[in-house]
This record gives C-alpha cells, structure tokens and sequence, in this order.
C-alpha cells in the first residue's frame, strides 16, 4: 500500500482529502499543527476499514520537516503530497501588520515549498507520484481585502507552474488546484465572510480534486 502525505488534515478540505484517498485505498500520513484533530481523523479513516498516521508538524519549519518526515515514512512508499495547509487574513492592506503578512507567507507560500522539497525525493526514487497544491481562486485574481493572502496564492501558482515545466516529460506530476469559499472552519474568527454556509461543502471540492490528480490544473468556481 502506497502513502499520500496530507498537509493541514486535521480539519477542513485536508480532512476531507484524507478522507476519500483513504477510502480509495491510499495509506495516508496526516500532517498538521494539532496533534488532537489529526488523531481524530485517524480515528476516522481507522473506523472505515482505511490506512493512516499522523505527524504533528508545522509546514513553515524548515529545519525540522525533512527529518521528522523520514521517521514519518519509515517503511513506506510515498505517492504523492497534497499541500493543503494554509490560513487566511483579510482586511484592507494599509491595516494589516508585519507579522500577519509574514505568517500568511509562512504558512502558504514558504510551507507548500518547503513540504514539496521534502516529499520531492521521494518521489524522484520511485520516479512517479504526484503534487497536489492547493492554492484557491485568490491565486487566479486579485481580489478586494484579500491583496496579501492572493499575493501568497499567486506565489504558489508560480512555484506549481514552474515544477510543471521542470519536470516535464517525466512521471511525475505536479496540479494546481484553484476553488472558491468552502463552507469550513477557516473562516472561524474572520469577519470577512458573513456567512460561510453559502459556500461549497468542502467533501464535493476533495472529490473533485481527488478526481483530478495528475491534471494540471483543477479549477473549481465557487457557486452562484
């Protein structure tokens, strides 16, 4: 059984993705930042008969992902990674503060970087697999209270481009999956969405993009 590693599952679409690779039949290692919500969807996955693990990892560490990952995947064949940790800030530009801007980099941008060069070598081994980023239609265009957060989005729509071209010709296959709002717990806190229930359940976006990988591109508007 081969391994999908799956960033910021503990919650939201990274635990939805989780979920049907698993009920695909994927072993799947659950990352994230909270140990609790992440052995909760291990529970899950174990309940329905599927493979999982977890690993409690902050994707913007640099220093410690490429060492805690090989313990992670000790004795498994990665797959493929799905970049599906990231957090938002929304607001008018001139009143966002350093650290918040640092952070959505961190988190968004340097933290799908950083996990990709990781798993990367794992794949050039087996010399297939497959990338999946996660990246939102704030990487397709700009939009109002959102100029930092789309800056991030467009920084991994570059990355994703770019190891397309890259690794063209070979195995192994990179995907930039593009969405509207999703009705989760990311926008918890936030006053910049009213209401999120409106938005797209985020089980029929982890279809698609389940569906999708290997394409170059998955764009997923966000209904009218």
């Amino acid at each position: 059984m081969e391994t999908f590693v799956v960033t910021g599952a503990g919650s939201g679409l990274g635990r939805e993705t989780a979920l049907l690779l698993a009920e695909k039949g994927w072993d799947v290692l659950l990352v994230g930042r909270t140990m609790e919500k992440l052995l909760h969807v291990k529970e899950e996955i174990e309940a329905s008969n599927g493979s999982a693990s977890v690993l409690a990892l902050d994707v913007a560490d640099s220093d410690n992902i490429p060492e805690k990952l090989a313990h992670a995947l000790t004795g498994k064949t990665v797959h493929g990674l799905v970049n599906s940790a990231g957090i938002g800030h929304f607001g008018p530009f001139g009143k966002m503060d350093n650290a918040q801007i640092a952070e959505l980099f961190n988190a968004n941008a340097l933290g799908t970087i950083f996990m990709t060069k990781a798993v990367l070598p794992y794949l050039e081994k087996k010399e297939s697999g497959y990338v999946v980023n996660i990246i939102s239609t704030a990487g397709l265009r700009g939009k109002a209270n959102e100029s930092v957060y789309a800056a991030s989005k467009f920084a991994v729509r570059g990355f994703t481009e770019s190891l397309q071209k890259e690794y063209e010709g070979s195995r192994i296959k990179f995907t930039a999956a593009y969405m509207g709002g999703m009705d989760t717990p990311f926008w918890e806190g936030s006053s910049h969405v009213a209401d999120s229930s409106k938005f797209m359940p985020p089980r029929e976006i982890a279809r698609r993009i389940v569906e999708g990988i290997g394409e170059k591109e998955i764009i997923i508007e966000r209904q009218k």
